[in-house]
């Protein structure tokens, strides 16, 4: 291993080359469809050698192992996940030290970490310590293979991504590249390529990057925003184009001189490491190679440093002296608050929920969780609650708590950068709570206490924020991810705090250290406590203050925040305040609409909106006030539930939802519905649903895509029948004839499994049978599922629902003659 050398290399002149396609060459080689190519290698380890020197002969200057898929998540039974990954790693460093030409450029091997197909809690049903654990399995096994480094691709949720940077991060110190897929500028999960690099790079991940699904053209936007963000290293691997299919096999149209002018062009921008993803061959490495050496590498302006950045998986809040004021929600905390602590202590979350829904709904940016209250279990309330608030709100969360075994079982269910509340310099806080804001990327209020008094003067706590500073740089913690708490004292005892908190925040801003504050605690013991902390936080920002922890809901603050944000030019043209206070009267407190859009806002008040919002907590009683009320239960299916989650459907395809908000809405429906059914079934008996049968192709293990189209197709009248994954056409047909279905939905991720859909399709046109058949997957494109002669291609989720109603509708048609729909309007 050479692990310097790959970090030298990146700050060099020239781009590394990374390598091509990996299953097409396996493919091309002889490996046979249905067999995983993990399985393939171990049996032929000589033709992956073959195939790493191929690339290494076209140019690469890294190449990457064959374990894409070697997670304990993915490997058929009886395969060790350490134990395939060091071999696949081992077959890599023989290839690497038999390279031609290694004098004239490094030769890397990246060990390869592909995504679970499985989604973490609160989206799916895995642990995501466990999700951690599992790549940790993997990376220990091509840390011992001999890899250089330890890249992380073609992933689609930021949760994912996140622990497997955290699983290297606990394993080893090689080097981390990390690559997000992206289509239509969002991963399927919801994140912008800013909000992904911007949680990598807090991880402290060495390249960050985007790879597949798209090709050198469409590509362009996203390695443009990483670029504009990112202080490290960019990498961009296309695939060649579009897939298509030609002759009964999936092949991709842009050959290696088109591909590599193309992609050439990333370095031109910026890019530091470039390859190819699916559909790229040697020849197209080799010819990106010889295109490099016509373009000029300028180098890159180094995007200025903003403060500490929060991130979930749809949102991100830039805290620092010049961004916009951040509010920190205090109020999810059970001092003075008898209702939360009872619930707490309990493992009830509804009032913790409520305060989320007003803070959220109010323009908190940011919401601080505190569960400490006598006989609360905090080590699982904490985790328990995070994981519900982030189903419900898409604003990061503050992890508070003086437990640093609650925090360490908090952190892994934060799917982005969340924040640590605090480390101070109390013994054995910074050892114990440091190391996990390294590993998980994790920002950290810095609080500069030290023993049991409290420093009144400036320089004292300048001192200590210095020493701590320094304590978490000797553990590997960067500068990004500490903020500063300029400590407020109480002024009714000690009235000089206020100007040592002042001429603290203005030493912490000349020194790039963004900085928050406990705001009430300045006005304790007082009256017009609300006066008081809006005065004092109008002359914090003045001194450099960036976000506090405060009550958003307090109409004072929220009008003091108004008027900062049009003072400070944060409001443009201040519209938001006149909105807000274009009627106002001296002594009238106006209510600002402002919120934050990226929360969902208050509780639902009706059962659509609890569809809409996903509020599985609110919905259960919304529908006994429907049912209390009289309304009838088919009425409450036909005129409530489905409306609304037809309209989820269009928000999700008009990119205003994304896959968290899709499924937690239909699982709010299916609550519902099972509620309903019953009393459904007893008035007009066993409901006679339309029967849909799914599946994912034969030699093809994925089925995320699956589970939500069959979670959505059930929530709008079918009976969903799931074949598997990797079951061959013959089986899925017969499944289909067992059921009497007249719908097959093929699903397939990888290009070399979907040619496997045809199979289907061909079984049915062969025998003449009235079945329709959609297809989708990630891979898969229009062109593709009309040369092969699907019913229907489905984009995503939502489009599946509606190509099956579609069919229902053809054969209701079909069924009542042509003249049918035209009498019955005209009548």
């Amino acid at each position: 291993m050479n692990t310097l050398p790959f970090r030298r290399a990146l700050a060099q002149g020239r781009p590394l080359l990374l390598d091509g396609a990996m299953g097409t060459m396996l493919q091309a080689a002889g490996m046979p469809a249905g067999v995983s190519p993990e399985q393939y290698c171990l049996e032929n380890p000589d033709i992956l050698r073959g195939v790493h020197l191929a690339y290494l002969n076209a140019g690469s200057s890294i190449i990457t192992t064959c374990t894409f898929g070697a997670s304990p998540f993915k490997l058929a039974p009886g395969l060790d996940a350490f134990e395939v990954c060091r071999r696949m790693a081992g077959v890599a460093r023989e290839a690497a030290q038999q390279a031609p030409g290694r004098a004239d450029r490094p030769v890397f091997v990246a060990g390869n970490v592909g995504p679970s197909g499985l989604f973490a809690r609160p989206l799916g049903t895995l642990e995501p310590r466990e999700l951690v654990e599992g790549f940790a399995t993997q990376i220990r096994g091509l840390v011992a293979g001999g890899a250089d480094l330890i890249f992380v691709e073609t992933q689609f949720d930021l949760a994912e991504a996140r622990a497997a940077v955290a699983a290297a991060r606990q394993v080893c110190d090689l080097p981390v590249m990390v690559s997000m897929t992206f289509e239509h500028g969002m991963s399927l999960t919801g994140s912008s390529p800013a909000i992904f690099a911007e949680t990598m790079q807090n991880l402290g991940a060495d390249v960050v990057g985007t790879n597949c699904s798209l090709g050198p053209d469409e590509m362009l936007p996203v390695v443009r925003e990483l670029l504009d963000v990112c202080a490290c290293p960019v990498m961009a691997e296309p695939n060649a184009g579009l897939p298509e299919l030609r002759d009964g096999r999936t092949v991709f149209p842009m050959g290696p001189e088109s591909f590599a002018q193309k992609t050439a062009a990333f370095a031109a921008m910026g890019a530091r490491v470039l390859g190819g993803c699916c559909g790229t061959t040697p020849e197209h490495v080799a010819a990106l190679a010889r295109a490099l050496d016509s373009v000029t590498c300028a180098p890159r302006s180094t995007p200025p440093s903003r403060g500490i950045v929060l991130t979930s998986r749809s949102a991100l809040v830039r805290i620092g002296a010049e961004e916009p004021l951040a509010v920190i929600g205090e109020r999810i905390n059970p001092t003075g608050k008898p209702v939360l602590g009872a619930e707490l202590q309990e493992g009830r979350f509804d009032e913790a929920l409520r305060l989320a829904d007003e803070q959220v709904a109010a323009g908190a940016a940011v919401l601080d969780v505190n569960v400490g209250a006598p006989l609360v279990d905090e080590v699982a309330c904490l985790a328990g609650l995070a994981q519900r608030l982030i189903a419900r709100h898409m604003v990061p969360l503050s992890l508070d708590s003086s437990n640093a075994e609650a925090i360490a079982a908090a952190l892994p269910s934060c799917p982005g950068s969340c924040l640590i509340n605090s480390i101070s310099g109390e013994e054995g806080r910074m050892d114990a709570l440091g190391p996990l804001c390294r590993q998980y990327g994790a920002p950290f209020i810095l609080l500069p206490l030290q023993g049991k008094k409290l420093p009144v003067r400036a320089t004292e706590r300048i001192r200590i924020v210095e020493e701590l500073v320094g304590r978490a740089t000797a553990l590997g913690i960067p500068r990004r991810l500490i903020l500063v708490d300029i400590l407020a004292l109480t002024i009714s005892s000690t009235p000089e705090g206020v100007n040592e908190c002042l001429e603290l925040a203005r030493w912490c801003r000349r020194e790039h250290l963004p900085t928050t504050i406990g705001l009430s605690n300045i006005s304790f013991g007082l009256p017009a406590r609300p006066l008081l902390n809006a005065t004092f936080l109008g002359m914090a920002v003045g001194a450099g203050l960036a976000s506090c922890i405060a009550n958003p809901t307090a109409p004072l603050m929220r009008e003091t925040m108004a008027a900062i944000a049009a003072l400070r030019g944060h409001d443009a043209h201040s519209a938001a305040f006149i909105a807000a206070f274009g009627g106002w009267k001296p002594g009238a407190h106006a209510v600002i609409s402002g919120g934050n859009a990226a929360g969902s806002g208050a509780a639902a008040a009706t059962l659509r909106d609890a569809v809409l919002q996903g509020d599985k907590e609110g919905a259960p009683a919304l529908l006994e006030k429907e049912l209390a009320a009289g309304t009838d239960p088919l009425e409450i299916v036909d005129k409530i539930l489905i409306p609304a989650i037809t309209e989820v459907g269009e928000r999700y395809e008009r990119r205003e939802y994304f896959l968290p908000q899709l499924i937690r809405a239909a699982e709010t429906m299916q609550l519902a519905f099972g509620r309903l059914k019953p009393l459904l079934e007893a008035r007009r008996g066993p409901e006679k649903r339309p029967v849909i049968v799914l599946a994912t192709v034969e030699g093809d293990i994925h089925d995320i895509g699956k589970n939500i189209v069959a979670l959505l197709l059930g929530n709008h009248g079918f009976e969903v029948v799931d074949a598997g994954k990797d079951v061959p056409a013959g089986e899925i047909l017969a499944c289909a004839m067992r059921h009497k279905a007249r719908i097959i939905g093929l699903s397939a991720l990888m290009t070399t499994t979907m040619v496997r859909m045809e199979d289907t399709i061909r079984l049915i046109r062969e025998r003449g049978l009235p079945i329709r058949v959609m297809v989708g997957g990630a891979a898969v494109t229009r062109a593709f599922a009309e040369s092969i002669g699907a019913d229907a291609y489905c984009e995503d989720a939502v489009s599946g629902v509606r190509a099956a109603q579609g069919f229902l509708r053809e054969e209701a048609d079909a069924a009542h003659g042509p003249d049918a729909g035209r009498q019955g309007k005209e009548s």
